[in-house]
């Protein structure tokens, strides 16, 4: 018996994960998407909202031993995986004080562990042509002060992704880093928790829709990174050459913070 083409895409319940869904719902080389988040109610009303090519899987991906049992569901499925998103993420833009012990470490554990073991547990059902897309940030270029973590995180996506694109390249999979500037999503929504200090300008706000179509393209060409936008290039660029703690203290005028 074939194998069963299929997606697999975390954070998938709104936002930018849907977005992916939407797009992929059209494909007709994929038989099944995997839709991961908590929500498991979201994830129902997504196959209600684009059909039974969607099956949702409810997990808490900030829990390995959740991504693990994830990896031992897909044994049973006889699948091969043409496409993984990691897009689940976690944000908070305030200062170090504001957010908690408990928070801090559940940021790291979804935005950095819970990519590596959702990569970990898929690559065993991935064969040559297969793709990961891994969302970083434009925080991913340089240090972000009032929102230090996650920012940390994002660039541990980025170098993450790259150096895995090259060791995959024997096998004929590759990887991209997704790294968008500020878009519309819920992520967004819950990262500003009205601190005395914290990111409150958020300038060149995307689309979803239009910053997941160009990551699936640049992931289909090849591409170890993907960057949407004329403003998130530019800020690639220069943080190649500016000083760290020049482009820190750009951001902090631009963000009315001392």
């Amino acid at each position: 018996m074939n194998n069963m083409n299929a997606a697999v895409i975390t954070g998938a319940s709104s936002g930018f994960g849907k977005e992916f869904a939407k797009l992929l719902i059209n494909d007709k080389s994929l038989d099944k998407i995997f839709v991961l988040s908590r929500n498991e109610e979201k994830l129902n009303n997504l196959k209600s909202e684009f059909g039974d090519k969607i099956q949702p899987y409810a997990v808490d991906l900030s829990d390995v031993e959740n991504i693990k049992n994830f990896g031992k569901f897909l044994e049973t499925q006889n699948v091969n995986i043409k496409i993984l998103i990691n897009n689940a993420g976690f944000a908070k833009f305030c200062s170090y004080e504001d957010i908690s012990i408990d928070e801090s470490l559940n940021m790291i554990n979804l935005n950095i562990s819970g990519v590596v073991a959702m990569g970990l547990v898929c690559l065993p059902f991935m064969e040559k042509g297969s793709h990961i897309l891994n969302i970083a940030s434009q925080a991913a270029f340089q240090p972000v002060p009032y929102q230090n973590i996650y920012s940390a995180t994002k660039s541990f996506v980025k170098n993450y992704s790259q150096a895995l694109n090259v060791e995959l390249k024997e096998k004929g999979i590759t990887v991209t880093a997704v790294c968008p500037g500020w878009m519309r999503t819920e992520l967004y929504n819950r990262g500003c928790i009205n601190t005395k200090k914290g990111t409150t300008k958020f300038v060149f706000m995307a689309e979803p829709d239009v910053v997941a179509k160009k990551a699936l393209k640049d992931a289909y060409n090849g591409k170890d990174i993907s960057v949407y936008g004329l403003y998130v290039n530019m800020c690639r660029i220069l943080s190649k050459f500016l000083p760290e703690k020049l482009i820190m203290k750009i951001w902090l005028l631009q963000q009315g913070l001392k």
